[in-house]
């Protein structure tokens, strides 16, 4: 998408709790109504998934319902009675309600500019809430290279069968996933932005986006045991577009002195994960083009 104007990408290098409430309020877009915050509550026995400590003020300050579904693959989340567990294991239960969007099915959304898909399935309860609040924990991700803002949307929105939609790319909703039998990498990532156009064309201003790039393994929370963590955390970045906010975030990787940073650049590299980012863009859900305003506190 070409824009005159790039979009603006707020940041701060100290993770804490004041700050990530300072970057939400940065992007002048109040959460109102019924607030669901969509993060990842972690496959049991990860320690990398984001704080409790960091996110309680945020999620309290906008009276939000952290909200989950159900994965697509065998583990301690795939159904609602052991996701739930997780999430309370994780410390999300103390905190806040916690949502499991597909404990009772999915809704069909259209999209609009699908190569793969015709139509997105999210978790049903997302219905029940007024405005969205993407909060994801950005790091290195096995499959799509790197998991972010659209990957939160895409997959993590997704009810499991429509989790098993995106990586087949429109071919099977069976569940648990054949794995053996995925269709191309290049498929699976285009599909990832074609169910964001589905959810961003539903929500419309009443979603925003924040990354904390922290724990930044080459794995993401979905794995019980992720890689060993070789570069230093990143900080808080916040934009109103999510392209541009992942872009930003991939860029703070390969602009980092840190020389460990080499393990999460050989994880994007080898699964060509910003392809997503280029078909995102080229679909008009955002722009690479962006400028970082530093808010530190």
């Amino acid at each position: 998408m070409e824009k005159e104007n790039p979009s603006k990408v707020y940041f701060c290098s100290r993770i804490n709790a004041e700050n990530l409430v300072k970057a939400y309020q940065a992007l002048g877009r109040e959460a109102k109504g019924r607030v669901a915050i969509k993060l990842s509550t972690g496959e049991a026995g990860n320690p990398n998934h984001l704080s409790t400590d960091v996110i309680k003020q945020l999620v309290q300050l906008t009276k939000g319902t952290i909200v989950e579904c159900n994965t697509a693959y065998e583990g301690r989340r795939n159904t609602v009675a052991e996701h739930m567990q997780t999430a309370a294991e994780h410390g999300f239960t103390a905190i806040a309600d916690v949502d499991i969007m597909d404990a009772e099915g999915d809704i069909e959304l259209p999209v609009r500019n699908g190569r793969h898909l015709n139509r997105n399935y999210v978790g049903k309860n997302w219905e029940n809430y007024d405005f969205t609040i993407v909060l994801s924990h950005f790091k290195g991700h096995p499959m799509a290279g790197f998991g972010g803002a659209l990957k939160n949307v895409a997959i993590g929105m997704a009810s499991s069968r429509g989790k098993a939609w995106i990586h087949t790319a429109g071919r099977s909703l069976d569940v648990p996933v054949d794995w053996e039998n995925v269709p191309s990498q290049e498929d699976f990532l285009e599909s990832m932005a074609e169910a964001c156009e589905s959810v961003f064309d539903k929500a419309g201003d009443r979603i925003l986006y924040i990354n904390v790039a922290n724990n930044l393994s080459v794995d993401c929370d979905c794995v019980a045991e992720p890689e060993t963590i070789h570069m230093e955390d990143i900080g808080i970045l916040a934009s109103l577009d999510p392209v541009a906010l992942d872009r930003a975030s991939i860029d703070m990787v390969y602009n980092s002195p840190d020389p460990g940073k080499s393990h999460l650049i050989e994880r994007i590299e080898s699964r060509c994960g910003t392809h997503l980012l280029d078909y995102a863009e080229q679909m008009g859900l955002g722009s690479q083009k962006y400028v970082i305003e530093n808010i530190e506190f």
